[in-house]
């Protein structure tokens, strides 16, 4: 991926004023990521050849916003169905001091994810081959979050079930996640989960918003 002169996107959909004040200090390291999905992860299958125009707007920047949300109680974060590393290998960068495990069934995607954590440098950053439901017992993060999972109705008691009691769970939905939410309450009745609400990130840097679903375990 080239660098631009001037404003506006290029093929990948990249707005460089927009992504760097985003990423800030994480900049170098999300344009080598774009250009490790744009590459390697098309010709792996890991994301569509019709998802690069629009690498940086739907995915990089849509992930990016969401450590926004990050608290002083976030120190282990899992991201559950990783596949190619959206959100979780966008949060490690953004958020260090975050230790991130990226949970993925696929071989293929698990090596694909190993091959990013080391080569973007990412030493706060691990792989863990599962799925959410083999984890449980497992890990016990302060933060569970997926995107582009499932429904929430059942993704919701999967991301439960690996977070620590009172943990964060998040996920990254679209507009449809008021109803999505709706659907769900029994399933986050059975789970006792608590404060559950749609929140909108990013508001004035990117467009639309990132719509997160988040509730907190019991």
């Amino acid at each position: 991926m080239s660098l631009r002169n001037g404003s506006g996107p290029d093929e990948s959909g990249l707005d460089e004023s927009v992504a760097a004040a985003v990423f800030g200090p994480a900049y170098s390291c999300a344009r080598e990521y774009a250009r490790i999905l744009g590459g390697r992860g098309v010709e792996w299958g890991v994301i569509g050849p019709g998802e690069v125009p629009r690498l940086w707007d739907r995915h990089l920047l849509n992930c990016a916003v969401v450590a926004e949300l990050a608290g002083d109680d976030w120190h282990t974060l899992a991201d559950v169905g990783s596949g190619a590393g959206l959100p979780g290998i966008v949060l490690a960068m953004l958020l260090p001091e975050v230790r991130v495990t990226l949970v993925e069934p696929l071989e293929r995607r698990v090596k694909f994810l190993d091959e990013c954590v080391r080569e973007l440098g990412l030493g706060n950053a691990e792989v863990l081959r599962g799925r959410a439901e083999d984890t449980t017992g497992q890990l016990a993060v302060d933060v569970a979050i997926a995107r582009a999972v499932a429904p929430l109705d059942r993704l919701a008691p999967l991301l439960a079930g690996v977070v620590r009691s009172g943990g964060t769970v998040l996920a990254i939905k679209g507009s449809a996640a008021a109803d999505e939410l709706a659907t769900a309450k029994p399933a986050l009745r059975r789970i006792a989960a608590r404060g559950a609400e749609v929140l909108r990130v990013g508001h004035g840097k990117v467009s639309p918003a990132t719509t997160v679903v988040r509730f907190f375990a019991r």
